[in-house]
């Protein structure tokens, strides 16, 4: 193995430790004390704990293990590789943080009244570690294996296998917490697909301009002169006219939509623009690598 690949290799574990340790912390710190709950198999071990005070971190890796087993010849080895240390860097931190936690170290966030904000908290905690573990291909076991398999076998999507899931774990949930908590819980899961949607795209976000013009070559000449910014013109045809004609393909920061905006209106009026969201960017003039 080279030392660049061993590299990509150590950066990705890197990762998937610091994911699955702020999971584990917003988990220990926000979900439980509070009585919330959380989908998938990290639902299941949560459960256990409510009902039969079965420590978090040993119903994690009862029940990953043999879900791992079973994805382990389904899987392609890098991806199995990058589960079993997500599986097993979850369980370590959970029995790190509820040792902590049971020794006074750290006191949970636990409240009466505020549980918005214990949701607010927990949602963006266990977004933000979930999202690191993605972002770098990694995964914590559980209900995404077993939506990958059924995906290959069956062709069922992961969203949905995953959607499925989570409604059943959360609904059984109701036979031993209050009703209000899993509102409060469906807010820390939206809070939560939110962050990891962020961290996934990129905290770097910009605007693509799609631009439909007679004058398309003009304003080309003019974005890359006067905004110093890429520009591809791309040959189209108008289904009504059939007549030949360009569009303007050009991407800029947030700060510089209001004058892209003002200069192709000064090249023609009657432009056709449509503006859309863009995330991660990388190149010249935007993130570099």
């Amino acid at each position: 193995m080279n030392s660049s690949k061993l590299f990509n290799n150590g950066k990705v574990f890197a990762a998937i430790l610091l994911g699955t340790a702020v999971y584990a912390f917003g988990l220990l710190y926000f979900i439980v004390p509070n009585q919330l709950m959380e989908g998938g198999v990290t639902g299941i071990t949560i459960l256990l704990n409510y009902a039969f005070d079965v420590p978090i971190f040993l119903s994690n890796l009862v029940l990953n293990l043999p879900l791992f087993l079973l994805g382990w010849k389904m899987l392609g080895s890098r991806q199995i590789a990058y589960t079993g240390v997500g599986i097993g860097s979850l369980t370590f931190f959970l029995w790190v943080f509820e040792q902590l936690i049971a020794s006074g170290w750290i006191t949970p966030f636990s409240t009466e009244h505020d549980f918005i904000l214990a949701s607010l908290y927990a949602g963006v905690t266990l977004g933000l570690g979930l999202g690191i573990v993605f972002r770098f291909g990694g995964t914590t076991g559980g209900i995404d294996i077993v939506a990958r398999i059924l995906g290959r076998k069956f062709g069922w999507s992961m969203g949905q296998v995953i959607l499925a899931a989570d409604f059943i774990i959360i609904g059984v949930s109701l036979l031993y917490i209050p009703r209000e908590k899993i509102l409060y819980t469906l807010v820390a899961v939206f809070i939560a697909s939110k962050m990891i949607d962020f961290i996934q795209e990129g905290a770097y976000a910009a605007k693509a301009f799609t631009i439909i013009s007679d004058e398309a070559p003009k304003i080309a000449d003019l974005i890359t002169v006067e905004m110093e910014r890429g520009v591809t013109l791309i040959p189209a045809i108008g289904a009504y006219s059939k007549q030949a004609k360009h569009m303007v393909y050009c991407i800029v920061s947030r700060q510089e939509i209001r004058r892209l905006s003002q200069l192709v209106k000064s090249v023609d009026p009657r432009a056709f623009v449509i503006i859309s969201d863009v995330h991660d960017v990388h190149g010249e003039g935007f993130r570099e690598g």
